[in-house]
């Protein structure tokens, strides 16, 4: 594929995007309250958010997490084919990126493995929020590169009397994907004495996904292909919940069951079975007087299970039991001063079954007690605050794995960040961060060939905390409808826990398969990302956006592995009464800065254009919609993914689908 210049004229898009916005009347307006890592509800967040939800979610979901976020400033997606996609944010992924859902540990195996899906679907959540840069204070030091919340009304936490609800259906995509879902909330008496309840149905059943043609590695050689070989898939969920209120507060409990069947394409007959169940209860109780204020609480059991099957045969079968247990309290204002404290605890039981288990059966226990700290002085809302945590990683060993070990670790993190006003529309922020990482059971003992990856991983139980120090600078100009965003940021690493490859390799019933080790190394994270619209008319709006991160190894200059290359987008958007449209090209520049043993990637464009209209039928609500994707049928790889996977799962190509939603 051809590559081209692309950042000068993403430069003058965004360039012509500042200087339009600079020139519209500024309004006074307040940032977007968020709920993740905003314990304290302040209208003022200093680190970098974004968030989806509404028609904006609607029109951006995709099959997986990972492919609903990559077009957000600073994300991109590890993309192990068209079925197992876990969001990677500012260069950083696996155990380095929190997914929560409603902020709570969601547990499952994507950390450990790229092939490994996300076990939640994107159909049934109503608002996904994400958190980029360090946010470990708040929710560990598996959170260094960023968090992603997907919250849903599983528990309701506010009274919905009567009934209301959504039902969506989608067809088409380029694994002409069939899905749909249904969610109900109901309710009766009031906030002070009530109950409110959730019920939520979701489905999927998709094809291989189609391509542009492209040469795909084969067992003979190389082979031309117009789809990603073994990468249908489909999946089923549902989930049930209740919450009674009272003055102050409310407390509730649901439980949900999701399963998915998908091909790794890796491997042209191995496809994983995954399920996960999930018990939740969570509560709230808030006063304005006394010393406390606020106390909230969550607890969550997960059951998680998937089975990796050659052809008919169980291969590996990996199985998770997780309990997750946060605590806030929210203390009453001290002068200028008002925060939180706050515990949090999870265990983790993890076992690999199976002769081709690459990692042996462990355990894992972590506390963490945090401290977060806010108060306005001399025009500058400040937060500051600090985490400890006690973790402790036990393996049992085995025969590949040698004999039981258990290590112990103790990170330790604080952060301080400050927004100061610079007029009524413009603000500078600042956040300075320093996050210690216990390393995961995976990066210390994994040992062995992966069948679905198609390569053979390395732990090393010696590893030590993984130490990084950040900072990140800010600045907004909000003009009503219009805004620009900046951010710059670099992280520094004592010793970044990498997995590369090694250059070695070994044979698996003939086949040479390469080895990939996880390594302590130097490292240095830097990049910007840049996000700007302008309201040109009321019912017109330039869009414009660039991001781009450099990473190396600052012992030896060598790239970091799987960094997302420059990336730029241009779009307009228009609405005229209940029609709405959205027009957008976005580019990526040829990766050639990338680890060794790795190959270069080239640049692509592709434009997209969606259509939506809304409706109204006595009482319900519609939108329909009608997206086209990758209208030139441009053949693109992704820098991100392993290289494992990359030739065998380019982009998807040219495609149409359609969706309904109903809302009651």
């Amino acid at each position: 594929m051809r590559s081209f210049a692309l950042a000068p004229l993403a430069a003058a898009c965004l360039s012509l995007s500042v200087s339009l916005a600079a020139q519209a009347q500024a309004t006074e307006t307040l940032d977007k309250v968020v709920v993740t890592g905003n314990p304290l509800k302040s209208q003022v967040l200093a680190q970098p958010s974004d968030s989806l939800s509404g028609d904006q979610l609607v029109l951006t979901r995709a099959a997986t997490l990972g492919d609903t976020l990559q077009g957000l400033p600073g994300v991109a997606a590890t993309n192990f084919g068209p079925n197992a996609s876990r969001p990677s944010i500012r260069g950083l992924d696996g155990d380095r990126v929190r997914i929560l859902n409603n902020s709570g540990a969601s547990v499952d195996a994507s950390n450990l493995s790229f092939d490994h899906g996300v076990a939640i679907d994107p159909l049934v959540i109503d608002k996904v929020e994400v958190l980029r840069g360090a946010a470990a204070l708040l929710y560990g030091g598996n959170a260094v590169g960023g968090v992603v919340n997907t919250l849903d009304n599983r528990i309701p936490r506010s009274l919905v009397k009567g009934l209301s609800g959504a039902a969506e259906v989608r067809f088409g995509g380029a694994n002409k994907d069939k899905s749909g879902a249904v969610v109900l909330d109901g309710g009766s008496g009031t906030p002070q004495s009530g109950f409110g309840w959730h019920v939520d149905l979701a489905g999927r059943d998709a094809d291989d996904q189609r391509a542009p043609r492209f040469s795909s590695p084969a067992e003979d050689g190389v082979e031309s292909r117009t789809s990603v070989r073994n990468s249908a898939a489909s999946s089923h969920g549902g989930a049930v919940g209740g919450s009674v209120f009272f003055q102050g507060g409310f407390a509730g409990v649901s439980v949900d069951d999701f399963h998915t069947d998908y091909g790794t394409t890796a491997e042209a007959d191995v496809t994983i079975k995954m399920q996960r169940q999930r018990l939740a209860t969570a509560g709230e109780w808030a006063t304005t007087t006394g010393p406390l204020h606020r106390i909230s609480w969550q607890l969550s059991r997960n059951r998680y299970e998937h089975t990796e099957m050659e052809g008919d045969e169980v291969g590996t079968t990996f199985k998770s039991r997780g309990t997750d247990g946060r605590l806030e309290v929210e203390h009453a204002p001290f002068g200028p001063l008002k925060g939180i404290v706050g515990l949090q605890t999870e265990s983790l039981d993890f076992s690999a079954l199976g002769e081709e288990a690459f990692v042996p059966s462990t355990r894992t226990r972590s506390t963490g007690v945090f401290l977060l700290e806010q108060a306005k002085l001399g025009g500058v809302d400040w937060s500051a605050g600090a985490r400890t945590e006690r973790v402790t990683v036990d393996s049992e060993g085995g025969d590949r794995f040698g004999a039981a070990q258990s290590r112990r670790f103790s990170p330790l993190s604080l952060a301080l960040s400050g927004v100061l006003p610079l007029d009524s529309a413009w603000s500078l922020s600042a956040n300075l961060n320093r996050t210690q990482r216990a390393p995961a059971y995976y990066e210390l003992f994994a040992n062995g060939l992966h069948v679905a990856s198609a390569a053979f991983e390395r732990g090393d139980p010696t590893l030590g905390l993984e130490r990084s120090k950040g900072a990140d600078i800010g600045l907004k100009w909000e003009g009503g409808q219009s805004h620009v965003h900046v951010n710059v940021y670099e992280t520094r690493f004592t010793n970044y826990i990498a997995l590369q490859a090694t250059g070695e390799s070994v044979e698996d019933e003939g086949e040479s398969l390469p080895v990939y080790a996880f390594q302590a190394v130097p490292a240095r994270l830097r990049g910007v990302e840049l996000e700007g619209r302008w309201q040109a008319h009321p019912a017109v709006a330039v869009l414009a956006q660039l991001d781009a991160v450099r990473g190396n190894n600052r012992a030896t200059g060598e790239p970091l592995p799987r960094l997302a290359p420059l990336r730029a987008m241009l779009g307009l958007e228009a609405k005229l009464g209940a029609w709405s449209g959205k027009l957008e090209w976005r580019g990526a520049a040829r990766q050639t800065r990338v680890a060794e043993f790795d190959t270069p990637t080239a640049g692509y464009g592709t434009v997209r254009l969606s259509v939506s209209r809304q409706l109204r039928w006595g009482q319900t609500d519609a939108l329909w919609y009608l997206k086209l994707d990758n209208l030139g049928n441009k053949l693109a790889y992704n820098a991100t993914a392993v290289p494992t996977i990359r030739a065998l799962a380019p982009q998807a190509g040219r495609s149409a689908s359609t969706g309904l939603q109903l809302r009651f």
